[in-house]
């Protein structure tokens, strides 16, 4: 649900923004917030759940989503709403903060692949359902719906986590509040001037000065955790190669991976001219396959290692980008869903064992925070796809028409399958460097496993 709610309002904007009385621009907010409550909090629950017990704040995480979809809900004006989903965002980084700490926990090693993997089903199938099932809520029911759906499940999950999840007893540890300030500080300004400077540019004074402002914190943030005892994030986590290279992997994949989650819906419907409904269809290839893939690629990284298996998902990954960067204006959908079906099969293949590797390698009581950053670099990496990859479909189709555009424009679709392609040789050419990168992880992990 925390992932079904990050995709499902896009949908619905429109319906939302005549509703509430508000421009189209100011509602893009409800999907911002989200994004940044999420970002910018999740690395803070990770070690609130190190400190407090992982299925305790688990369990919070589920109740301040739920409290804070029943808010959205019921909320009838843009201002409540904004407030409701930050308050929605904050529960979704506790639980998923802690999930994947919750798992490495319960799960001796010879499981755990599988075990991540059936998890994994959840955020393929979150990310990719949401806009289908938002349609379809918005066509039957009040827009409202698509956040009162939460709160039966949301409260059906806390009894169940209730019942079944562990919950260890504290320690006497300190929290680094400076850190989670600061690090929040840094998420906020930089997903805003993003995400802002979408519309503005990027050369607009207050979107360089938030940039630098975003950078600053960072900076000080990275010398407080050098010094901070103990920190929010232990950087010497970082000094474990198989680590670093998983997350750098996984970022570059999600950045990469989330442009076809805004492109391709736009070249589905505008320019083959394909009703919405069959649309949703077609994007749902993606999320079958790695809901199919993901589990057996963890369980079979239980046998043989996860760097191979994550070398194949990220080679096959590149190429069904590669793939799509050779659609055309006129293309058949059978072909289509074949190029998705590849990127549905490289994803899965890589997600699970990925996470098997890095919840591997962490200290056993660094799992809260080690689970949290790999959710953070996930989640950062698909905002910077999302705000950089759409900026630079609409620049390359600016630069073919003559004019500034911001969207599709009628009758030019060959203008949209420039952009299109420009975005997808991009992607894929960063793809090609974290299988470079992987190889190099290969190595590593037969070097560590022959000691």
């Amino acid at each position: 649900m925390a992932m079904l709610d990050s995709t499902i309002v896009n949908v619905a904007l429109p319906v939302m923004a005549t509703d509430l009385s508000v421009e189209m621009e100011s509602v893009q907010m409800v999907v911002t917030v989200y994004l940044v409550a999420v970002v910018a909090s999740i690395l803070l629950f990770g070690r609130l759940g190190d400190i407090h017990g992982k299925g305790r704040i688990f369990m919070m995480g589920t109740a301040i989503f739920t409290i804070g979809s029943l808010l959205s809900g019921l909320s009838h004006s843009l201002n409540m709403l904004i407030i409701a989903r930050v308050v929605e965002g904050i529960g979704a980084a506790a639980a998923t903060a802690n999930s994947q700490g919750l798992i490495t926990e319960v799960f001796p090693a010879n499981e755990r692949g599988r075990a991540l993997g059936i998890s994994g089903i959840s955020v393929a199938l979150g990310t990719m359902l949401g806009p289908v099932i938002g349609g379809l809520i918005v066509t039957y029911l009040s827009w409202n719906y698509i956040f009162l759906i939460n709160v039966p499940i949301g409260v059906i999950g806390f009894l169940l986590a209730l019942k079944f999840l562990p919950r260890d007893t504290s320690i006497t540890e300190k929290l680094d509040y400076r850190g989670a300030i600061f690090l929040a500080a840094a998420v906020i300004l930089f997903v805003y001037a993003l995400t802002e400077g979408e519309s503005v540019g990027y050369g607009t004074y207050y979107i360089i000065l938030s940039f630098a402002a975003a950078g600053i914190f960072a900076i000080i943030f990275i010398l407080f955790e050098r010094k901070g005892n103990p920190p929010l994030l232990d950087l010497s986590l970082f000094k474990n190669p198989l680590l670093t290279l998983s997350v750098l992997c996984a970022m570059i994949l999600y950045f990469a991976i989330n442009a076809i989650n805004i492109i391709q819906p736009f070249y589905i419907e505008d320019v083959l001219k394909i009703d919405p409904g069959s649309t949703g269809l077609i994007m749902m290839s993606i999320s079958i396959v790695m809901g199919i893939t993901s589990p057996i690629a963890g369980s079979v990284s239980d046998k043989i290692g996860s760097p191979k298996i994550m070398l194949v998902g990220l080679a096959t990954l590149t190429i069904g980008i590669a793939l799509l960067s050779t659609l055309t204006a006129t293309e058949s959908v059978v072909k289509l869903v074949v190029y998705l079906c590849i990127i549905g099969f490289g994803a899965g293949a890589f997600s699970a064992p990925a996470t098997s590797l890095i919840m591997s390698v962490a200290p056993k009581n660094k799992l809260g925070i080690t689970g949290s950053v790999n959710m953070f670099v996930r989640n950062f990496g698909s905002v910077m796809g999302i705000s950089i990859l759409t900026s630079m479909l609409y620049a390359v189709m600016s630069s073919r028409i003559g004019y500034k555009v911001d969207g599709f424009v009628s009758g030019q679709p060959n203008i949209f399958v420039d952009g299109m392609q420009a975005v997808y040789i991009v992607g894929a050419c960063l793809l090609c460097v974290s299988v470079a990168l992987t190889i190099a992880l290969v190595v590593i992990y037969k070097k560590k496993k022959a000691k």
